[in-house]
C-alpha cells in the first residue's frame, strides 16, 4: 500500500517498530456504547489488551487525560472493594473468620474504609490475633476518630494484651461520645477490676 511505502521511506525496514501501540477502548466504555463486533455469533471476543505504561504497569488508552476513564477505574475499584466487604461480612456470619480476613484484606488494598477494619479488627479478635486488632482499629480511627466500634474493640483488644491503662482510656473515650454505652460500661468495670 502506499502508506507502506511512504513509512519504509522515512523509517526504513524497522518502521514497525516505531509506530503507536494501538489504543484500546476502556472496559467501562465498551459497555456503555456495545457496538455489535466482527465475531460470529455465540464467539467469545478477543480480550482487551492495553498498552503498557511506565513500570509496565496496564492503563486503558486515555488514562491520563481521561477524568471520566479515571472516575470509571475508581469507581470500578468501589464497587469491587464493597463486594469484598460483603462476602468478609456473610463469612463471618457463617464463623469463617479467616476467609473474612482475607476478604476483608482485599477490600481495603481497592479502598481505605472505617468499618471494614472494624470487621476485620472484630475478626482478628476472635482468632485472637490482638496485635493485628489494635492495628486494625488505631487504622478506623484514622478514618474516623470518634467510631464507637474502633474504640471498643481496640480496648477489648488491649485489655486481652494486658495493657489496662490504654485500654480504659478508650473507653473513656467512648463513653464521651455515648455515655449509656452498656457493652463499654461493663468492660470499664472488669477492666477497673484488672
Amino acid at each position: 500500500s502506499r502508506m507502506t511505502k511512504v513509512l519504509l521511506e522515512k523509517d526504513g525496514a524497522n518502521w514497525r517498530q516505531k509506530l503507536l501501540p494501538i489504543p484500546t477502548v476502556p472496559v467501562s466504555a465498551q459497555t456503555r456504547w456495545s457496538v455489535p463486533s466482527a465475531t460470529a455469533p455465540g464467539e467469545k471476543p478477543p480480550p482487551v489488551t492495553a498498552p503498557q505504561g511506565q513500570g509496565g504497569e496496564s492503563k486503558p488508552w486515555g488514562w491520563e487525560w481521561s477524568p471520566v476513564a479515571q472516575k470509571d477505574q475508581i469507581s470500578a475499584g468501589t464497587e469491587r472493594a464493597q463486594t469484598l466487604k460483603e462476602e468478609g461480612n456473610e463469612l463471618v456470619k457463617k464463623g469463617n473468620h479467616k476467609g473474612a480476613v482475607e476478604k476483608y484484606s482485599e477490600s481495603l488494598q481497592l479502598k481505605q474504609e472505617c468499618a471494614t477494619y472494624t470487621n476485620r479488627a472484630l475478626c482478628y479478635l476472635t482468632l485472637k490475633q490482638y496485635k493485628e486488632a489494635v492495628q486494625d482499629c488505631t487504622e478506623a480511627l484514622r478514618l474516623d476518630p470518634k467510631n464507637v466500634k474502633a474504640l471498643y474493640r481496640r480496648a477489648q483488644a488491649l485489655k486481652e494484651l494486658k495493657d489496662y491503662k490504654s485500654s480504659i482510656a478508650d473507653i473513656k473515650s467512648l463513653l464521651k461520645t455515648e455515655p449509656k454505652n452498656t457493652a463499654a460500661l461493663r468492660l470499664l468495670q472488669e477492666l477497673n477490676r484488672a
